[in-house]
């Protein structure tokens, strides 16, 4: 699963959090079971020192249980010759109740250890000799130590559950006011993205606000940056956007410009071959040429301009064009013998033959279809052979 940068960090503080507050209730936890430990064992020697001092009133007994400052629980024993001979524990009403000690309690030495009694639980036990001889072995019980770590480890629980439900709502709300510059660049982003850059217009692009560009900051230098490529990206585009605007209008300009020689051209041509003068082979061969190159010319220039017109957004009208119209003024630029161009058809007379063929219509516009059909209707003309002529061998034509 993948989580936001704010979640992160806030899921991350909050588990560090929760860390260091068990690592140190532990060690509370630790060091004062070991204080307390401690001072139940200064307890447990100052009992055993006032068992000895009472141990021979009577002999032979726990009497020494009943000795003035022992605190009730307190638990005595009699080892002679390596084994309990009487064992009790002093009552709330001043008086030994004899209990059942296990065999261990006769190997229990001057240092303290943690005997366990059964029913009586955990007993912290010490011995010391007396004066009869015999081992007087004193123990506290663990009840009030073990009560006391267990209302401390409750108060740890509930410090670290409050301390993280804090932590979680306090690092929420700090966390997001430190991300909110990040979603504002985002946002920046998403705005640039979504702009019609590929039209190669020069478009106003958005920047980071000046609060977010602050360089003492991660988020301002990265905001920083970011207007810097876009104050670059901006001027890549209106630098591309004039060169293109230029290139348009001479492109527009050179084709009105050549419109004119070039019908100046097809004009002489025409009078030239209409003049009624004779020619040589050689000049009617010339000036099919000028006809025909300044036809593939003026269409050049034609496309040239429709270009033009194209690129600055003017949108194309589509209308009915009779094809046969332009089929007629393509042949009256240069149509090989035997073929002749009608109004209503396109016919071939050649070998006394005629093929009607109905009139087709284009769809599409204008100057762009008849610019095509003028001045590739000579070309085909002049190189596409006759049926005949295909079969019979290579075309004649010229």
């Amino acid at each position: 699963m993948t989580l936001s940068l704010e979640a992160k960090l806030v899921v991350s503080s909050i588990a560090l959090l929760a860390v260091v507050s068990a690592v140190i209730a532990s060690a509370t936890t630790f060091l004062f079971h070991g204080f307390l430990t401690d001072r139940l064992d200064q307890q447990v020697s100052s009992a055993a020192r006032r068992s000895v001092g009472a141990a021979g009133q009577p002999p032979h007994t726990v009497s020494f249980l009943l000795a003035p400052g022992q605190a009730e629980g307190t638990f005595g024993a009699r080892v002679r010759h390596g084994a309990v001979s009487r064992a009790a524990v002093l009552t709330g009403a001043g008086a030994a109740r004899d209990v059942t000690a296990p065999a261990a309690v006769a190997q229990v030495t001057d240092r303290p250890v943690t005997m366990n009694l059964g029913s009586l639980g955990d007993y912290r036990m010490v011995s010391a000799r007396a004066p009869d001889g015999d081992m007087l072995v004193t123990g506290l019980p663990l009840t009030g130590v073990q009560t006391t770590l267990t209302r401390l480890v409750m108060v740890e629980a509930a410090v670290t559950l409050a301390g993280v439900a804090l932590m979680a709502v306090a690092c929420t709300l700090l966390v997001r006011r430190a991300v909110r510059p990040l979603g504002r660049l985002a946002a920046t982003a998403a705005r640039v993205s979504e702009l019609p850059l590929a039209t190669g217009d020069a478009v106003p692009l958005d920047r980071v606000p000046q609060i977010d560009t602050d360089p003492r900051t991660e988020v301002g230098q990265v905001g920083g940056a970011l207007n810097r490529m876009l104050g670059h990206v901006e001027t890549a585009f209106a630098v591309r956007h004039e060169s293109e605007t230029r290139l348009r209008q001479f492109i527009a300009d050179a084709s009105h410009e050549l419109r004119t020689p070039l019908a100046s051209i097809v004009g002489y041509a025409e009078l030239t071959k209409r003049g009624g003068e004779p020619h040589g082979p050689q000049t009617a061969h010339a000036l099919g040429r000028i006809r025909s190159e300044a036809g593939r010319m003026t269409t050049l220039v034609e496309d040239l301009l429709l270009l033009a017109r194209l690129d600055a957004g003017r949108p194309l009208e589509r209308l009915e064009l009779d094809v046969s119209r332009c089929s007629r003024t393509a042949g009256r630029w240069g149509s090989p013998p035997g073929w002749s161009a009608r109004r209503s058809s396109c016919r071939s007379t050649r070998r006394g033959r005629r093929s009607p063929a109905p009139t087709p219509a284009w769809s599409g516009w204008p100057p762009l279809s008849s610019g095509r059909a003028t001045s590739t209707g000579p070309a085909r003309m002049r190189w596409s052979p006759p049926p005949s002529a295909r079969s019979a061998g290579p075309s004649r034509w010229r």
